[in-house]
C-alpha cells in the first residue's frame, strides 16, 4: 500500500501538542523539582540527587522495554497513538500527587517521595516513548522529518516558556490563600491538566502510515541484539546523555543562582526587582529565545548537515557557559544576554536529534531487514533519562558537597559550587557530546546513497513477494 510521506500543517501542530504535554512536566522537572524537594519539602539535597539516581536508572530500564511493547502492540489506532489516549489520565493524576508534601516524618517524606517520583517516570515512560516513537512512522521522508522534529520542539519550548513564565507567579498567588507546599501543589494540577488534554489532542490529530506489511515479527532477543550491534545508535546515545547533562545542570542550578548569588537588582527602567521575579524572566528568555534555535536549526542543518549543526550548537553554548562564570551579579543584563543565546543554540541541537535517530532506525532497518522503530526511539528517550539522571544526581551532590544548606545564608564555597553548576561543569558535559558526535557516520550524503535508495529497493522487492 503506497502512502504519501507528506504531513499536512494541521497534523504537524498536532505532533507538537504532544510535547507540549511532555515538556510541561520535564521543565517542572528540570527546573524546579531539585528546588521543590530541598526549600519546600525538607529533603536534603545529598538525599534528593541520590533519589534521582536510583529512581532514574530504574526508569531508564523501562524506555526499551517499552519500546518493544509499542513494536507488538496491534490496535485499530496504530502501535504508538493508543497509548497517548490511555496515558493521559494516569499522567495528569500522578504529576499532582509527585508535587504533593503530606506531613510525614523525615523518612516517611523520602519514601513518599521515591513512591511517587518513580511513578510519575514510569508513566511518563508509558506516554512519552510512543510519543516520540510516533515520528518514526508518520513519514519515511527524512525532510518531513526534520520538520515534524521542528514542529516537536516548538511545542516542548513553548510549554518550557509557558511554565518558566507562569509558575512562579502561581506559587506566589496561591500562596495567599494557603502555605507554600499547597501553592505548589495546585500550581502543578493546573499544568498536569493541560498536559492530559493536549496528549488527547495528540491522539486525534495524528496519523500513523507505515505499512503494517512492512514490519516484520522478532524476538526480544533478535531486537536486542540488532541494537547492541547499531555503532550510529550507540554514537547517539552517549551524545545525546553529556548533552542532557549540560541542560540538567544549568535548568537545576537556576533557581539557586538566583535566590543565593543574585538576589534582588536594581534595573534602569524597572527599579527594584525581585530574585524570584529575576529568575522566571531568566528561565522565560531562555525558552522564548529557544524557539529561534528550533527554526534557525532547518535551513542550517540543511546547508552544513545535522551533524555539523549539532556540534557548531555545542561548541557555541560550551564557550558562553564558561564566559558565564565570570559575571558578577550586578552584570544582569549581560547575564541575560548570554542565556538568551545559549538558549538559541542549545535549542538548535534537539529538532536534529529526533531526525537523526529517524536515520538510525532506516539505517537498523537495511542492516536487519527488520524495523525496529519503538526501541530505536525509546532508546533516544533513554538516553534523555540517563543524561537527565546523572546530571540531576550530580546536582544534588555538588550543592551537598559545596556545603548547601537550604533556606539559610550560603557560604562562599556554596555559592562557588552554584554558580559552576550553572556555567563550567554544565560546559564539560556539552564538550563531551562534541567529541562524541564527531564519530557519527549517517551524514546526508551517507543517508542518500547508502541506505535510502538500498532501503527502497528492499521494500518495494518484499512488497512484491507478500504482495
Amino acid at each position: 500500500m503506497k502512502t504519501s510521506n507528506k504531513i499536512t500543517l494541521k497534523e504537524k501542530i498536532s505532533y507538537g501538542f504532544g510535547d507540549f504535554a511532555s515538556s510541561t512536566f520535564w521543565t517542572l522537572f528540570s527546573m524546579f523539582l531539585l528546588y521543590f524537594y530541598t526549600d519546600v519539602y525538607g529533603i536534603s539535597a545529598a538525599a534528593a540527587g541520590t533519589m534521582f539516581l536510583v529512581a532514574r536508572l530504574w526508569d531508564t530500564t523501562n524506555d526499551p522495554i517499552m519500546g518493544m511493547i509499542c513494536d507488538r502492540t496491534k490496535s485499530r489506532w496504530g502501535k504508538f497513538r493508543p497509548f497517548l489516549l490511555f496515558g493521559a489520565l494516569p499522567f495528569t493524576i500522578i504529576g499532582i500527587l509527585t508535587f504533593t508534601t503530606p506531613d510525614l516524618g523525615p523518612s516517611g517524606k523520602l519514601i513518599y517521595a521515591y513512591v511517587t517520583y518513580t511513578l510519575m517516570m514510569m508513566v511518563y515512560t508509558a506516554v512519552n516513548v510512543p510519543y516520540a516513537s510516533l515520528l518514526g512512522v508518520m513519514t519515511k521522508d527524512t525532510d518531513e522529518r526534520t520538520s515534524l522534529a521542528s514542529f516537536r520542539f516548538i511545542g516542548g519550548f513553548s510549554a518550557g516558556l509557558m511554565v518558566t513564565a507562569t509558575a512562579n507567579y502561581l506559587v506566589e498567588y496561591f500562596k495567599t490563600t494557603g502555605d507554600l507546599a499547597s501553592a505548589y501543589q495546585k500550581t502543578v494540577a493546573i499544568y498536569a491538566i493541560i498536559a492530559g488534554v493536549f496528549f488527547v489532542l495528540t491522539f486525534i490529530g495524528t496519523k500513523e502510515r507505515l505499512d503494517p506489511e512492512e514490519v516484520e515479527s522478532s524476538t526480544l532477543k533478535e531486537d536486542l541484539n540488532d541494537l547492541l550491534k547499531n555503532k550510529p545508535w550507540f554514537i547517539m546515545l552517549g551524545a545525546c546523555i553529556a548533552v542532557l547533562i549540560f541542560n540538567s545542570l544549568r535548568g537545576g542550578a537556576i533557581l539557586y543562582y538566583f535566590k543565593y548569588f543574585i538576589g534582588d537588582q536594581t534595573i534602569y527602567f524597572f527599579g527594584e526587582v525581585s530574585q524570584g521575579a529575576l529568575s522566571a524572566a531568566f528561565m522565560s528568555s531562555g525558552y522564548a529565545t529557544s524557539l529561534l534555535g528550533v527554526i534557525i536549526a532547518i535551513p542550517i542543518a540543511t546547508r552544513i548537515g545535522k551533524k555539523n549543526t549539532f556540534m557548531l550548537s555545542g561548541f557555541v553554548c560550551a564557550i558562553l557557559s564558561i564566559l558565564f562564570f565570570f559575571l558578577p551579579p550586578e552584570q544582569i543584563e549581560l547575564i541575560f544576554i548570554i542565556n538568551i543565546l545559549i538558549g538559541i543554540f542549545s535549542a538548535m541541537a534537539f529538532p536534529l536529534i529526533w531526525a537523526m535517530y529517524g536515520d538510525v532506525s532506516d539505517y537498523s532497518e537495511l542492516k536487519t531487514h527488520r524495523r525496529a522503530t519503538g526501541l530505536i526511539f525509546s532508546s533516544s528517550s533513554m538516553s534523555q533519562k540517563l543524561g537527565w539522571t546523572i546530571g540531576g544526581a550530580i546536582s544534588g551532590w555538588i550543592l551537598a558537597a559545596f556545603g548547601f544548606i537550604a533556606n539559610e545564608v550560603q557560604s562562599d564555597e556554596s555559592v562557588l559550587g552554584i554558580r559552576l553548576m550553572i556555567s563550567i561543569f554544565a560546559a564539560v558535559g556539552v564538550l563531551i557530546s562534541i567529541a562524541i558526535m564527531y564519530f557519527y557516520p549517517l551524514t546526508e550524503k551517507f543517508m542518500k546513497e547508502k541506505v535510502e535508495g538500498p532501503l527502497e529497493a528492499a521494500r518495494a522487492k518484499y512488497n512484491e513477494i507478500t504482495s
